[in-house]
């Protein structure tokens, strides 16, 4: 069968620079693990190169695997230098302050990294500020490597811009504390507070209004048009099936969103968004049904998640009821597909992509 036609999300190859670092940095050699999941030298080179995030994820794993550090998320957090962003990273290396630096990651993230779970955010207030990362539960050792990395990367990124390194004035993770729950209060200063109700680090307005030494307004007035101009073009309007499928996806978990929501959340009445839907062809009933089965196929090839969590990503009220859509839908089960996958290696191959 075809590939699936929604994807998890993507990010930059740059993070694999840091993840090759804090590999070197344990004692053990990375290129033959990059180059074992296809990211040689020429594949890290290309101008843009993304990698999917479950093959990020699968490989992280191995890494951790490889080198017996299960806190390996945050050792490579030490390793991550904005210019590895791309043009959004030499951008945010621009920023006056910590403050400017942590708006231009999050509003540029598009660039450099996506999901279709969400995006990460900055919520300010009057003593100072969350730097959010959009929930990926449920968690397992696969994904709480990718909560660990971005967090840490945010403090050291936003620590090196400033020549001083930065502590969170709180810290708070979604999944409950792992093994080695004793190395986050090295890595940030503070005691974390597990099963909390979102990711994110705070910090105060002393850290936000830390200076760049080397900030140069001209410099970063261009950098910030270029990443308006690359966002604008990356963003650029898209059908309206295409805008219903990018909301749809976050707000299946437990429940299968209804047409008034979505229609709220593009600001239509729900009688336009009806009418718009009819004019490309097809129904928002449709969608819905397409996305999940698109998001099926990517969950169960991609990722080591059980058929009930996929279920609940899915807004299904049971595993037994996901099990008989995906077999109505591609007239096998979850469990034969990923057995198949699993064998023939082809997980791997669409992956890289």
């Amino acid at each position: 069968m075809k590939p699936a036609a929604i994807r998890l999300g993507d990010l930059s190859v740059g993070y694999l620079h840091s993840l090759a670092d804090a590999i070197e940095h344990l004692g053990h050699a990375a290129q033959p693990l990059l180059e074992h999941y296809g990211f040689d030298a020429a594949r890290l080179a290309e101008p843009r190169a993304r990698l999917s995030i479950p093959r990020y994820m699968h490989l992280g794993h191995a890494a951790v695997v490889l080198t017996g550090e299960p806190a390996l998320g945050l050792v490579m957090g030490r390793f991550a230098y904005l210019h590895r962003l791309g043009l959004a990273g030499i951008a945010a290396a621009q920023a006056p302050t910590v403050r400017e630096a942590a708006r231009t990651l999050i509003r540029f993230e598009a660039l450099y990294a996506s999901n279709y779970r969400g995006r990460s955010s900055l919520q300010e207030d009057s003593s100072g500020a969350w730097l959010r990362f959009h929930s990926i539960g449920p968690y397992n050792a696969y994904n709480r490597f990718v909560v660990d990395t971005v967090l840490a990367a945010w403090l050291q990124q936003l620590g090196t811009l400033v020549r001083t390194p930065l502590t969170a004035q709180a810290l708070q993770l979604e999944f409950s504390a792992p093994e080695y729950a004793e190395r986050y209060p090295l890595e940030f200063g503070c005691p974390p507070l597990f099963e909390a109700d979102f990711n994110g680090l705070r910090l105060d307005q002393k850290a936000l209004n830390l200076r760049n030494p080397v900030h140069c307004p001209g410099t970063w007035n261009e950098l910030l048009q270029l990443c308006e101009q690359a966002l604008e073009r990356l963003t650029q309007p898209k059908s309206m099936r295409d805008r219903v499928i990018q909301l749809i996806g976050p707000r299946l978990h437990g429940r299968e969103p209804d047409m008034d929501d979505i229609a709220r959340q593009l600001q239509l009445p729900s009688w336009t968004l009806r009418r718009r839907l009819a004019e490309e062809g097809t129904r928002f009933s449709t969608i819905i049904n397409e996305t999940r089965r698109d998001l099926a196929v990517a969950y169960v090839r991609d990722t080591e998640l059980s058929f009930g969590e996929i279920a609940y990503l899915l807004g299904f009220a049971s595993a037994e009821a996901f099990q008989r859509a995906f077999k109505r839908w591609l007239q096998q089960t979850p469990g034969e597909m990923r057995r198949v996958y699993r064998q023939t290696g082809n997980s791997t191959s669409e992956s890289i992509k």
